[in-house]
């Protein structure tokens, strides 16, 4: 099972809570900062990240046969110069992080540089959203901020071989929310353009109602977060959000009520445990 870094902060309420529903402990929230919209410079790094360091780092957490198993993995990538070779080399490593380690950083990161030598849409979409996904889950703000660009430029790059694909679009767009080089609001033109044409495209009102989450524009957050409600009643991550933007906004009432729905599907007993808690400080 991939190890997850925790919820990003874009709240204390409902991101706490969720990210234990997910994730199965608590993380501290964590403030974004300033540099979230700087471009990651060549190399794999960012403002505060250094894909070679981290690298550097959770090597020294494996085994010895891990290892050894490691180095002749990176040898062959770096003997390897037919595009096929190379293809299967990144396959490799990803496979290895996944199944071997359970890291998501190393294995995203190798799966991204097989997508782009197959620049297939397949493959590049699968990488991108993978790695959307993951944002939504991590308060290093170098590490989001460094994904965010590598999933910015995968949805691009799939978007240059298909350019009506919604979901790659969406999906662009909402990388800025997480710091890819640009604007919040050069993202939610993007998704918006899509939530126009196709009003009932639950991943465009989800990620609008993520990007009012983000820039503190509640009412708008709640109303497209209703309306996933609407379409996918199931989503409990819509439901959690919903929760926390009723309790922000100070309407206890409605908060109680999206947190009990929440609670309806939850089964761990440490969120359990602070959804109680959480209803009985709102009655």
């Amino acid at each position: 099972m991939l190890k997850k870094q925790q919820w990003i902060a874009a709240g204390a309420g409902a991101v706490l809570l969720f990210s234990l529903f997910i994730f199965g402990k608590f993380t501290p929230p964590h403030e974004d900062h300033a540099d979230h919209g700087q471009a990651a410079p060549a190399g794999g790094q960012t403002p505060g990240f250094s894909f070679e360091g981290y690298m550097s780092e959770v090597k020294k957490e494996i085994t010895p046969s891990q290892s050894a198993y490691l180095t002749s993995l990176e040898d062959a990538l770096t003997r390897g110069d037919l595009v096929t070779q190379r293809k299967d080399n990144f396959q490799s490593l990803s496979n290895f992080w996944r199944d071997s380690v359970g890291l998501f950083i190393p294995y995203i990161y190798y799966l991204s540089e097989k997508a782009k030598l197959e620049n297939s849409e397949k493959y590049l979409t699968f990488a991108a959203h993978s790695m959307l996904e993951e944002l939504r889950g991590m308060n290093d703000p170098g590490m989001r901020t460094w994904m965010a660009n590598l999933a910015n430029d995968l949805f691009s790059r799939s978007l240059k071989l298909n350019q009506a694909n919604d979901s790659s679009i969406v999906g662009l767009g909402s990388t800025f929310f997480f710091g890819a080089s640009g604007a919040p609001m050069e993202g939610i033109l993007k998704i918006r353009e899509v939530a126009e044409r196709d009003p009932n495209n639950v991943f465009a009102q989800f990620m609008l109602g993520y990007g009012g989450l983000v820039s503190g524009q509640n009412d708008k957050a709640i109303e497209r977060f209703r309306k996933v409600n609407e379409m996918d009643p199931g989503n409990v991550e819509a439901i959690f959000l919903l929760a926390e933007l009723y309790e922000r906004t100070g309407d206890k009432k409605q908060a109680l009520e999206w947190y009990e729905k929440g609670k309806k599907d939850v089964s761990n007993p440490e969120l359990l445990k602070a959804l109680e808690e959480k209803i009985k400080s709102l009655k």
